[in-house]
């Protein structure tokens, strides 16, 4: 019996750590869309990417791509799962977040 209950909260932890990662992304796509429409459009980019990836704890890596369609700042953020820890290794998959906003008036 003991086994079944070791393995049934390892899966658990790994679901809380799936989980984890979907807020993470949503959360730095709305951040990287938001600092996206403060800036200058040449500077965007990396304000975007800066923004995004800024909040995240270290053990998550990925990447943030940010555009730009008709007055409005997209921004998608790519991160990786871990197995079991977060730091060590993931999964082959990728969780994705994605954002926008509005742009702001500069005068």
């Amino acid at each position: 019996m003991m086994p079944l209950i070791i393995i049934t909260l390892v899966l658990l932890w790994q679901f809380v750590l799936v989980g984890y990662t979907f807020s993470l992304a949503g959360n730095a796509a709305d951040e990287a869309a938001r600092a996206g429409t403060a800036v200058a459009p040449g500077e965007r980019q990396g304000a975007c990417q800066e923004a995004g990836l800024d909040k995240l704890p270290d053990a998550w890596t990925g990447s943030v791509t940010c555009g730009e369609e008709g007055g409005y700042v997209t921004a998608d953020v790519k991160l990786k799962v871990p197995v079991l820890f977060p730091g060590a290794i993931g999964f082959p998959f990728e969780v994705e977040g994605h954002a926008g906003a509005v742009e702001e008036e500069t005068d």
